[in-house]
């Protein structure tokens, strides 16, 4: 979609009423620069009956695309996107070339998939062809039936997190490089104000520690955990001066992070006019509370408790409000962890209805279920304990892996949060 009349209707403007034009795609989905333009390449000539002879492309080592350097373009407002010196101390942990080439391997991209060599240099890849002209020097891998993909982007994730006392097991340094080992290179992370603490110092306090730790590039999300004039004021400043594009709000955790519904509308509407993307917490923080009261009156201290006082009906109810606020104040919607059967068929109700919302399942949720919190094994019951809880329904995986490929989420988060076994006692009362 390379023009304005291309554009879905949603994104040209905000409804009635609304004061500013939004930004088209704008929002934690905001693209850099040409991400409208067909990013198809030519690759014709590679493949036969593609428009060209295959030995005669490879005899020109013609150069089929060639990266831009768009550093110097000017551009209007844009997501930061930062990167931290813990790239340096792995970059020194051995002395290999800084050019690379990567022979015959299967490239896959969103639209295609094709056979060709990669030229990098200094981690930025300079061509893409067949029989390229490289200079010497340069350290060559061959991926002869291997497949090339893109490094993943992980949109969820708690480093060295303080909570309650705690903090994440994982700082920067330690998941970004777990991170680079599995082939994800960049994330998002999430910015969480303590009571009483403003957004920007919050997100001063997570750009020091990212800076000076992350061996690949991150952003930042930026949690509301209250509401007042002066948070309004700071999320402008924060996506004007610092390219902040999302913020999440939480429907749970009473007397904590919990806002109230007006809130929560009045926190739609400043996301709707900044052009950001609101990301939700989805479940009844009211009900989560009594319902922890009672398994505790019962004597249930356990990691089971934990999915007992949040059955699903309380993620999906939280969804659906959710996505009603968001519906009202014409923003569009990110609701992360996507844990149930119900609260996924919402999302996908609403999509198909044209709300413009999405849903982030979790690897947890796509790959396990909850009846392990009722093992024995304590340490093992607590290790699965997230928030929303996995389902004890063991069919919800396969479920949720079904409208990966359709209608939810445009992307599944690992969410990486970890905890010491030390601090597990604390994970299943609250996460």
């Amino acid at each position: 979609m390379s023009s304005t009349q291309d554009a879905p209707s949603f994104f040209k403007n905000m409804g009635s009423g609304s004061p500013k034009p939004r930004q088209k795609f704008c929002g934690m989905f905001c693209p850099v620069e040409g991400s409208t333009d067909n990013k198809t390449l030519d690759f014709g000539s590679l493949t036969g009956g593609r428009g060209g002879d295959v030995a005669g492309a490879r005899n020109t080592n013609r150069v089929i695309a060639q990266q831009r350097d768009i550093s110097t373009l000017d551009r209007g407002r844009k997501v930061e996107i930062r990167s931290g010196s813990g790239k340096e101390a792995l970059q020194n942990l051995n002395d290999q070339s800084d050019r690379m080439l990567i022979k015959g391997g299967r490239i896959v991209n969103d639209d295609q998939s094709f056979c060709a060599d990669i030229y990098m240099e200094d981690g930025v890849i300079k061509q893409i062809g067949e029989n390229l002209i490289v200079p010497g020097g340069v350290r060559t891998i061959d991926a002869h039936g291997r497949m090339v993909l893109p490094g993943g982007i992980d949109v969820h994730t708690r480093f060295q997190m303080p909570d309650r006392g705690m903090t994440a097991a994982d700082d920067f340094y330690q998941g970004t490089r777990a991170a680079l080992a599995g082939g994800t290179t960049m994330i998002i992370d999430h910015v969480v104000p303590e009571p009483g603490m403003s957004l920007l110092t919050a997100f001063e306090q997570w750009r020091e520690w990212a800076d000076s730790k992350s061996c690949c590039d991150y952003s930042l999300h930026v949690d509301v955990t209250e509401w007042h004039k002066g948070v309004q004021e700071e999320m402008e400043a924060l996506v004007k001066d610092h390219g902040v594009n999302s913020f999440l709000v939480y429907m749970a955790y009473k007397d904590v992070f919990q806002l109230s519904d007006s809130q929560i509308y009045e926190v739609l509407s400043v996301i709707r006019d900044l052009g950001a993307v609101a990301q939700v917490h989805a479940e009844n923080g009211d009900i989560i509370a009594e319902e922890q009261r009672r398994i505790l009156d019962l004597g249930i201290t356990g990691p089971e408790g934990h999915v007992l006082s949040r059955p699903e009906e309380v993620e999906a109810e939280a969804v659906n409000r959710s996505v009603t606020i968001a519906n009202q104040t014409n923003c569009p919607l990110y609701i992360t962890k996507v844990m149930s059967k119900s609260a996924a068929d919402i999302i996908a109700l609403a999509r198909k209805k044209g709300s413009v919302v999405y849903g982030e399942p979790i690897s947890a949720s796509l790959g396990t279920d909850g009846s392990h919190y009722w093992s024995k094994n304590w340490a093992k019951a607590a290790a699965f304990v997230t928030s929303p809880p996995l389902s004890p329904d063991p069919t919800t995986s396969d479920y949720l892996n079904s409208l990966l490929s359709w209608c939810v989420p445009p992307s599944a988060a690992p969410l990486h949060t970890e905890a010491t076994p030390a601090e597990e006692p604390m994970q299943h009362i609250e996460v």
